[in-house]
């Protein structure tokens, strides 16, 4: 049956940024139908379902374009506990490992990532992880749009960042292109072509020249979409430097992993040459707001922009709420660029939204427009943090919530309504994945007893 939102304020994205006021939007198959004035939409579509818009605001979801949906087994722990940013580096994103847990206990917290993610109104994600067809179906059964890159790398007993001597390991390499090869044989255009299935090289200082050649030969041969965690932290940059010689990313533009279907993740630890071999490629670079401030680390995003690359937004480790991700973003540009008028609320949003589908190569997503895949979300916009209504995209941009989003939809078929999620079950998620993190984080600090328990930890129960 066709759906018609009606007597609501439509955040279009679309090329002029227009906002409709008092106008409606039609959904049917999958797919907007219509958009314009309320009254002659109705008339329109006289037998479809109408949902009263009044309070509302209807606008594309979020395209998260880099995050790890376990990390939420992290939060509150790993968010204080970044690795230096001067020498002396030492390997990994934190001086505590994570804990261990079985297939099932990982399941549920990649889960819990997702639950947040539809709360918070994120319609597409790209999941950069290792072992992903483990938990392929439970994120199928989300609804969510997804792009699953399985993560590959041949070098042993290290981690980004690690300055020591680079040990290979053909085992570790081989191992990730056969979880490649599974993942994309098992899923790829799954759910009606809403799953795909990338290429993820974990990082350049985990990669050998040969592997990265590799990957990018089954990425083109697959005809996927590639990406890497590049530049994410000074450790990184020194490391590549130790073992190639060059920077990150003229180590990979040497190996050919440099092209326009590569999502960058980070690229906040860059000089000049770099940013401009990003460009040249066309590039899309993710832009980790939320976590790049917990670093305190950012990108130069108006250069990487200037320069040519495509920029969207990921929330990367901890938290998935992509309102945060899209204000700290507009913010930190700000500081960095001494300029209190840009970037705009627009352009944030545009990171947020249609920029993340475009490289996720969903470019008929992301805005609003007839013939484009019915991909949005519902914000009240009757919250006193809202109101007055003068001008909604800034408002929301500047002071919205994630719990702002009263409604989901990914391809005409609702994941949240009325505030509650259709596709999970919420309360047992959260419940189960809360016993689950104090159980192995209690565990993992007694059985390491020379490991420094954070400030305030919690009991395991």
């Amino acid at each position: 049956m066709t759906i018609l939102i009606h007597d609501t304020t439509l955040i279009t994205v679309d090329d002029a940024n227009n906002v409709m006021h008092g106008a409606a939007i039609a959904i049917d198959g999958g797919r907007i139908a219509a958009i314009g004035p309320g009254p002659e939409l109705r008339a329109r579509f006289p037998d479809a379902e109408a949902i009263d818009g009044r309070n509302h605001a209807v606008m594309p979801g979020f395209a998260n374009i880099h995050t790890h949906l376990g990390m939420t087994l992290a939060r509150g722990i790993y968010e204080d506990l970044s690795p230096p940013h001067a020498p002396p580096f030492c390997g990994g994103l934190s001086p505590l490992p994570l804990p261990s847990l079985s297939k099932e206990e990982a399941g549920v917290m990649v889960q819990l990532g997702a639950l947040e993610a539809i709360r918070c109104g994120t319609t597409a994600l790209l999941e950069d992880g290792s072992g992903i067809a483990n938990y392929a179906s439970l994120l199928e059964a989300t609804g969510l749009r997804l792009l699953l890159a399985e993560r590959a790398w041949d070098r042993a007993d290290a981690g980004i960042g690690d300055p020591s001597p680079f040990i290979v390991s053909e085992q570790l390499g081989e191992a990730g292109l056969e979880r490649i090869a599974r993942l994309h044989s098992g899923w790829h255009g799954r759910a009606g072509g809403r799953i795909a299935v990338g290429v993820a090289a974990w990082a350049p200082d985990m990669c050998t020249p040969s592997y990265l050649r590799r990957l990018n030969d089954v990425r083109q041969s697959l005809d996927v979409i590639a990406t890497v965690h590049l530049n994410q932290i000074w450790g990184e940059v020194a490391a590549v430097e130790a073992h190639r010689g060059c920077l990150p990313t003229e180590y990979l533009h040497a190996e050919g992993f440099l092209h326009d279907r590569l999502v960058a993740a980070h690229c906040r630890c860059m000089a000049d040459r770099e940013e401009k071999l990003l460009g040249r490629a066309k590039a899309r670079v993710s832009f980790n707001s939320a976590i790049a401030a917990r670093r305190g680390l950012s990108p130069r995003i108006a250069k990487l922009e200037a320069d040519g690359c495509l920029i969207g937004m990921g929330s990367d480790n901890m938290a998935e709420d992509m309102v945060e991700v899209m204000r700290t973003g507009l913010f930190m540009e700000r500081i960095r660029r001494a300029d209190g008028r840009h970037p705009s609320p627009e352009e944030a949003l545009r990171w947020a939204t249609r920029n993340g589908y475009a490289a996720m190569d969903v470019p008929d997503g992301g805005w609003l427009a007839p013939g484009n895949r019915a991909d949005l979300i519902m914000i009240r916009t009757d919250r006193a943090h809202l109101v007055p209504r003068m001008r909604i995209i800034s408002s929301f941009v500047h002071q919205g919530q994630g719990r702002d989003v009263d409604a989901v939809m990914v391809d005409g078929a609702w994941l949240m309504r009325d505030g509650r999620v259709l596709t999970m079950d919420e309360d047992t998620i959260v419940a189960t994945a809360d016993r689950i993190a104090r159980r192995a984080w209690a565990r993992l600090f007694a059985e390491n007893p020379s490991l420094p328990v954070p400030a305030g930890f919690a009991p395991s129960s």
